[in-house]
């Protein structure tokens, strides 16, 4: 009687196996989602959308807070040339909202980890969602210098990108923020579009002389004083003060500031960082760890609206080839 009970056992548990059926542990949970995006700006909407037509089901986390916020105009985006930032998320949202499958959570991803073949997402309200993939469309968060008047005219007057904002500042009397080898290849790349361009350098220059000559050439002035705080009128800038209260008065600044990764989930996960500190991906916009993708500001240096579109959208396309493949085979 034992041995027949083994054997029906035995047997049992063989089928089980060859049907490939089995039980989660407790403490596992079925994933809900496909996919988890975290990020809901232009590059993780692009992304929802590609897996949305490709019958996924697809959350989106957002805080509704994107870097860009305070930018008037986006600009160098082919059919949205001049909309509000916010208008063309709106947009898009709005148009996703036709694939039942796509949800949004609005909401900060704040902690994750992987159980088995699961991710796993918490946040800051201690909500938890669980998906198969991840991508990872954050962003990133400028780090602002401590100067009274930069950050209220950060993305308006006070700019980072030529593409995006020089031609609305074209032949206007503009001053360049930075210093070094930095500096000089800012100045050269801006001269293109104004030549009343000014540097400061908010500090001793470090320009090599030869760098110095060249910008001299141009009738590129070079002030090294340190700047008190830009005086600006609801974030138009009007003037820089220095620290000895002498003012240069101008229309526009360009700056480059460091920035950090926006969201500390993907490092959390192991994925790596390139030196410039963005997210690290392949030509697939795959990071190093298995299922999770990064795309947008936090993976490349070309910030603009209609990169991120179009990294978002070949990001979903290249994760649901990825889950098409691994489920035929």
């Amino acid at each position: 009687m034992t041995d027949a009970r083994n054997s029906r056992i035995k047997h049992y548990s063989l089928h089980i196996t060859q049907s490939k059926l089995f039980v989660l542990p407790s403490q596992m949970t079925p994933p809900n989602y496909d996919v988890i995006i975290i990020g809901g700006s232009y590059s993780g909407l692009s992304a929802a959308m590609a897996l949305g037509r490709s019958l996924r089901k697809v959350l989106v986390i957002d805080s509704g807070l994107p870097c860009n916020r305070q930018t008037p105009h986006s600009h160098n985006f082919i059919t949205h040339d001049g909309r509000k930032p916010a208008e063309i998320a709106a947009l898009a949202k709005e148009q996703l909202t036709q694939y039942s499958t796509i949800d949004f959570h609005n909401g900060i991803a704040t902690k994750g980890k992987k159980v088995g073949d699961i991710f796993e997402i918490t946040t800051e309200a201690d909500e938890t969602f669980h998906g198969s993939k991840l991508i990872f469309a954050t962003g990133i968060r400028d780090i602002l210098p401590n100067i009274p008047g930069f950050a209220e005219c950060w993305g308006i007057s006070v700019i980072h990108c030529p593409y995006c904002h020089g031609y609305e500042v074209r032949n206007k009397k503009t001053g360049v923020l930075a210093n070094g080898d930095v500096a000089f290849e800012y100045v050269s790349l801006i001269s293109n579009w104004t030549k009343d361009l000014t540097l400061f350098t908010n500090g001793k220059s470090t320009l090599s002389s030869d760098q110095t000559r060249m910008l001299g050439k141009h009738n590129i002035n070079v002030i090294e004083k340190e700047v008190q705080k830009v005086d600006h009128n609801d974030g138009q800038v009007r003037s820089v003060i220095f620290k000895d209260n002498s003012e240069f008065i101008l229309d526009a600044v360009y700056a480059r500031v460091p920035f950090e990764q926006h969201c500390p989930i993907p490092q959390q996960l192991g994925c790596e960082l390139t030196e410039l500190r963005y997210i690290k991906t392949d030509a697939m916009q795959r990071t190093n760890i298995p299922g999770v993708y990064a795309c947008g500001d936090n993976a490349s240096p070309m910030r603009t609206v209609a990169n991120a579109v179009s990294a978002g959208t070949a990001t979903g396309m290249m994760l649901n080839k990825e889950m098409v493949v691994t489920s035929f085979i």
